[in-house]
């Protein structure tokens, strides 16, 4: 069977992707809270790392407040929960409604369920687990994270013109440029900070990247505004900068000042973006 990647997507193909996802998702939510009773008690136990997270709001509140484990966890989970309800929140409001943008927005949602991969390294701590597949899950972790960052690129870029006949494509070119970066990143598997988070290396260029994505993801759908002359796009903007936000107090903090703010902000965020494209896009 040939796949014709320049055809549109069908309703009923992204609807299945959807429900795939939320399969998927729950079965990280499943796993993230079985995993928990083995690795909560090995956190008491963890000897203090003086390396912690170097990014610009942990580097500020981490000056007042000690890391802590157990509020690495909690964002963890955080992050695994929102993937799943807020996949099954945009089957719902979705389902038969045709949003071309959505689908990006679903993956973004979809790339935090990968975030339970972080207690490899507690659970490494008991079982002493190969280093190389401390490297397979570090490099599937920092995948994960361009491609839902990308993704949201693409959402933005599609408001603002691209073609909807191509997202078979941009999904692949996505994919691909996800990929080269990843497997261009050196990985050390013996350093990691307090979120933990694996060191690698360009740590620095590889941030300000994705802080250009969203920012150019927050551009374009401002510049959809323009484009459609609907006010509605300049709110998925603001949304997707609350999402980011968000999911950066959820991956990239150690403390617990940070997960509950992170999660309001991200759902907050998801939802501006939902329902704003919902509205637009309803009565099409």
């Amino acid at each position: 069977m040939i796949i014709r990647l320049d055809l549109p997507m069908k309703l009923s193909e992204r609807n299945a992707f959807f429900k795939a996802g939320i399969a998927f998702c729950a079965l990280s939510t499943l796993l993230i809270l079985a995993a928990s009773f083995i690795v909560v008690p090995v956190y008491s136990g963890m000897e203090e790392n003086l390396r912690r997270p170097s990014d610009f709001f942990q580097v500020f509140i981490g000056k007042f407040i000690k890391a802590d484990y157990l509020a690495v966890h909690a964002s963890l989970i955080m992050s695994v929960v929102f993937s799943l309800f807020g996949l099954s929140f945009i089957l719902y409001y979705f389902e038969q409604t045709s949003s071309p943008e959505i689908i990006y927005v679903a993956i973004f949602s979809i790339s935090l369920s990968f975030e339970a991969l972080r207690l490899i390294l507690p659970l490494n701590l008991l079982y002493s687990i190969p280093s190389f597949y401390l490297m397979i899950s570090a490099r599937a972790l920092l995948f994960v994270r361009f491609f839902g960052a990308f993704s949201l690129l693409a959402a933005s870029i599609c408001a603002a013109g691209l073609e909807v006949q191509k997202i078979h494509n941009v999904i692949l070119a996505i994919f691909i440029t996800a990929l080269i970066i990843t497997f261009g990143v050196p990985i050390d598997t013996g350093t990691w900070d307090t979120s933990l988070n694996m060191s690698s290396g360009y740590n620095f260029h590889f941030r300000m990247i994705e802080i250009v994505v969203f920012l150019c993801a927050i551009l374009g759908f401002f510049v959809a505004v323009n484009v459609h002359g609907s006010r509605d796009y300049a709110y998925i903007g603001l949304g997707v900068m609350l999402a980011f936000l968000g999911r950066n107090l959820l991956l990239k903090t150690d403390n617990w000042a940070c997960p509950v703010p992170g999660i309001i902000l991200l759902s907050v965020g998801t939802w501006f973006m939902c329902s704003k494209m919902h509205k637009i896009h309803l009565w099409l």
